[in-house]
């Protein structure tokens, strides 16, 4: 079996190898653009890369019904466990571990990360997993920085950048992060949930693969790649 990734919209991710389901920044209820509801979604681990509401988003009743073991920083981790949540598994940026389904390492994200209740959120973070020789890097929220490239260095099979702009890079400089990262496959995400952040994929997806030897994969929201 493959690894599967599936996109919930906005910067909401369902990865799936042998079986273990890793669910990215689940925000379902109050998005527009949710396929599924988070009563119905299912997740043995939760990543959550900031504080900010549409990427906490429902993690904690997810964690609550499903007995998920979130990972993020040190933070989010302290402050969910006060909200109930009962299994987390705290990282920061630049350490990686190993599960039993693969390796994860936390990059550096230029964002922000304050909580919904105003609590410190700790550092932004993305997510590169290693799963059954596949690396897949999830910039989450973030701007552009040099370091991609040094990122892009592991083999990058799936890049997923957020192309949104005004809160994250716009299409400009998220081609560029095509660029330094060097993916073989892109996903752009983080757009369209909100009238700020419409944006024309398919156009984007036209500049890049122009531009560099990636091949752009766009879906709709609940559709599924398969690396």
């Amino acid at each position: 079996m493959g690894v599967n990734v599936t996109w919930y919209s906005h910067a909401c991710l369902l990865i799936e190898a042998d079986g273990t389901r890793l669910l990215v920044d689940p925000f379902l209820a109050g998005n527009p653009l949710a396929p599924i509801s988070a009563d119905a979604v299912e997740a043995d681990y939760i990543f959550v890369s900031h504080g900010h509401g549409d990427h906490v988003g429902d993690t904690v009743a997810i964690a609550k019904r499903t007995g998920a073991t979130v990972v993020s920083n040190f933070e989010i981790v302290n402050w969910l466990a006060a909200q109930g949540v009962e299994k987390g598994h705290p990282q920061h940026i630049g350490g990686g571990f190993d599960y039993s389904w693969g390796r994860v390492k936390l990059t550096i994200a230029h964002h922000g990360s304050g909580l919904p209740d105003g609590s410190y959120g700790g550092n932004p973070c993305g997510f590169l997993f290693s799963i059954q020789g596949k690396n897949i890097y999830h910039a989450c929220d973030t701007g552009l920085f040099y370091d991609m490239k040094l990122i892009g260095e592991a083999g990058i099979d799936l890049a997923v950048l957020p192309i949104g702009d005004n809160f994250t890079m716009g299409p400009d400089d998220a081609l560029r992060a095509v660029q330094l990262i060097e993916p073989r496959q892109v996903l752009p995400i983080h757009y369209d949930t909100f009238e700020i952040i419409e944006q024309d994929p398919a156009t984007w997806k036209k500049r890049v693969e122009e531009a560099t030897s990636a091949r752009v994969v766009l879906l709709h929201p609940g559709e599924r790649l398969e690396l």
